[in-house]
């Protein structure tokens, strides 16, 4: 019922970056815990960084220091700024959002990096 939207995947270079971006459509989540999680090929779903409303985030230890979690609530758009890319950063990344008992996921968009 409540969908977000995803965009800025595509192929880079090892030690390249890249920005993604989420859009909350419907401004359900603006006040609300919004994530970004990853499937790496032949692995299950796993976090990579989450920031709740007031702007508190988390980083998984594998991308601590290269990644930043960001939103604009304003905007009803969360972002991930992607530094210094490791081919074990390709997957697929899902954004997520959580109000209550109201969630919604991203369709996901592909991540790849290789030379």
């Amino acid at each position: 019922q409540v969908q977000l939207v995803e965009s800025g995947g595509g192929l880079v270079q090892p030690g390249g970056s890249l920005s993604l971006s989420c859009v909350d459509p419907g401004s359900i989540f603006s006040i609300g815990y919004m994530a970004w999680h990853r499937q790496p090929p032949g692995k299950q779903r796993e976090l990579v960084a989450s920031i709740t409303s007031g702007g508190i985030t988390y980083y998984a230890d594998s991308v601590k220091g290269r990644f930043t979690i960001s939103r604009d609530n304003a905007k009803n758009t969360m972002y991930l700024q992607m530094n210094s890319l490791k081919p074990e950063d390709t997957a697929v990344y899902y954004c997520y959002g959580t109000l209550g008992r109201t969630q919604a996921w991203g369709q996901g968009t592909q991540v790849t990096v290789s030379s």
